[in-house]
């Protein structure tokens, strides 16, 4: 059975709804970030069959990185801000500078969800936790602990140990969820930001005990 002149038109209004929709709920979760956790935003890059779209045929993270011609939101921006800009971004996924508010530490997610529940159960002071499509956890912690993260782990004696465990700081972003990174897929919240942690994360040495423990006991990244 075919669809009729009257069907067709149906269906295209329902996908420009949804298309709508979906910018609606994009523009409502970067304006969160902005006006109630005090995070600047950078719309950034999106990748499909391999390629960018920031036009770089040869782009080094397809998918992952801000877009260099676009313009960041500051801590504050309000949703009519944000409507504005994404209009000139379609689809651009959310991207967090870190070494501001935040720094980040990464681990592998296993390990990662191992960390968080040890944790919680300890009673320790805990900000936001990311899950990446490539299975990789990103722990939000005070700023400067990506910097500071060689002398942490030699104070805490695992400067010697093979950790699949780094610190992201000042000069790097981390897709917001729920954007698409990499073509991958969405990042999505293990553990979602409140009011007392969003924009006053704890300090590195509190978490980075058990980090490296989960991460010890993973083992090291794969190669490749």
């Amino acid at each position: 059975m075919g669809f009729t002149i009257g069907g067709s038109r149906g269906i295209r209004e329902t996908r420009t709804g949804a298309r709508r929709r979906g910018r609606t709920s994009e523009c409502t979760a970067v304006a969160e970030f902005t006006g109630l956790w005090g995070w600047a935003v950078v719309p950034g890059a999106r990748a499909a069959s391999g390629s960018c779209s920031c036009g770089d045929t040869r782009c080094a993270a397809p998918g992952a990185h801000p877009l260099s011609f676009a313009g960041e939101l500051p801590a504050g921006a309000t949703l009519d801000e944000v409507t504005r800009a994404w209009g000139e971004f379609p689809g651009a996924a959310a991207m967090l500078p870190a070494g501001r508010t935040f720094d980040v530490l990464e681990v592998s997610e296993s390990a990662g969800r191992r960390a968080l529940i040890r944790l919680e159960r300890m009673g320790l002071p805990l900000g936001p936790v990311i899950s990446t499509p490539d299975r990789r956890a990103w722990f939000f912690v005070a700023p400067g602990a990506a910097a500071e993260l060689p002398s942490l782990l030699y104070r805490m004696g695992w400067d010697d140990a093979d950790l699949d465990l780094r610190g992201l700081g000042h000069g790097d972003f981390i897709t917001a969820p729920p954007s698409d990174r990499a073509g991958l897929g969405p990042v999505r919240w293990l553990r979602a930001p409140a009011l007392d942690s969003a924009s006053n994360p704890p300090q590195a040495r509190l978490v980075l005990g058990a980090l490296a423990y989960a991460s010890h006991r993973t083992g090291p990244r794969p190669l490749g």
